[in-house]
C-alpha cells in the first residue's frame, strides 16, 4: 500500500519546533507597517522585546515565547487582513502622525477598525490612488522594485516638452546619482501653457515624478496617481475609499499589458 508523504514524517514529538523570526517580518504581520518601514522603527528604538529596546536588524523572535512591544504597546496576534484603495485628496500627508499637526491620511478612514498604514507615500500636494493595509508582507512586495508592481500617474506640468525631452524619461535619467528605470509616457492633452502626460513607473522613490520633469525643464503643476498595476481608483469620489476583494489585489500584480504598452 502506498504511503503519503506526510506519513514518511517523524511524529510530531519528535520534529524540533522553531517559532522564531526576524523581528521586522512579525511586526509586519502584525499589521504595524511594511517590512521595509518595521526596520526604520526598529533603528528608532521603538520596539522592545521583554521591555529590552532592541536595534538589531538581524534579532530573530518567537512571539509566543517573547513579549514584544511596539510604542509602549504589546503588539497584536495576527489579526483579520484589510485592504482598500483611498482617493487621496490634497492637503493630507501620509504618514500615521504629524508632529507638524497636519492632517494624516488614516482620519479619512471612517468605520474602519484596526490599525491601517500606507503602502509607500504620494506627497501632501498630490492626490489619487493610495493602498492601505495591515498586511506587512503584501505591502513589501508592492513596494519592493522586484516585483516591478506599476503605478500610473496623471500628471499636469508647465509648456510643451517635445518628444526628444519625452524619450530621455522613456530611456531613464540621473536623479540623484542614480538612473531611473524606463518609463512609459503618452500625452493626453496639450495647451499653449501647459501638458497633462501620463506617466508609468515601477519605482519608488521620493517624488520621483516632480524630480523627473523637474529635471527636463517642465515643472509639475498638478499630480494624480490613478493606479495600481491594473487597479484603476476610476471613479472612486476623492477623500472616500473602497474594500479591496482578492480580485481587486490581483489587478495590482497582473502583467497584463495596458493602453501604453
Amino acid at each position: 500500500m502506498a504511503l503519503s508523504f506526510s506519513a514518511l514524517l517523524p511524529p510530531e514529538s519528535m520534529v524540533p519546533v522553531n517559532m522564531e523570526e526576524r523581528l521586522q517580518k512579525i511586526l509586519a504581520r502584525a499589521g504595524i507597517a511594511s517590512r521595509r518601514t518595521a526596520e526604520e522603527y526598529i533603528k528608532q528604538g521603538r520596539v522592545r522585546i521583554d521591555g529590552q529596546i532592541v536595534t538589531d536588524m538581524g534579532i530573530r523572535v518567537d512571539p509566543s515565547r517573547h513579549r514584544i512591544d511596539f510604542d509602549g504597546r504589546p503588539i497584536a496576534a495576527a489579526e483579520k487582513k484589510i485592504y482598500l484603495l483611498l482617493n487621496k485628496p490634497k492637503g493630507y500627508v501620509t504618514t500615521l502622525r504629524d508632529p507638524e499637526g497636519r492632517p494624516v491620511v488614516t482620519s479619512l478612514l471612517m468605520g474602519i477598525a484596526g490599525r491601517l498604514f500606507p503602502v509607500g507615500r504620494l506627497d501632501m500636494d498630490t492626490e489619487g490612488a493610495l493602498l492601505l493595509t495591515n498586511d506587512g508582507d503584501l505591502a513589501q512586495r508592492i513596494l519592493h522594485p522586484s516585483y516591478e508592481v506599476r503605478k500610473t500617474y496623471v500628471a499636469k506640468v508647465v509648456g510643451q516638452p517635445d518628444q526628444q525631452k519625452l524619450d530621455q524619461l522613456s530611456q531613464g535619467i540621473m536623479l540623484e546619482g542614480r538612473r531611473t528605470w524606463p518609463a512609459k509616457l503618452r500625452v493626453l492633452a496639450r495647451t499653449k501653457q501647459d501638458s497633462t502626460i501620463e506617466i508609468i513607473i515601477h519605482e519608488g522613490r521620493k517624488r520621483q515624478v516632480r524630480l523627473m520633469f523637474a529635471a527636463i525643464g517642465h515643472r509639475v503643476i498638478d499630480l494624480k496617481r490613478t493606479a495600481y498595476g491594473n487597479l484603476q481608483i476610476g471613479g472612486l469620489p476623492s477623500g472616500k475609499y473602497r474594500l479591496l476583494s482578492r480580485e481587486d489585489l490581483d489587478l495590482i500584480f497582473s502583467k497584463k499589458k495596458n493602453s501604453l504598452q
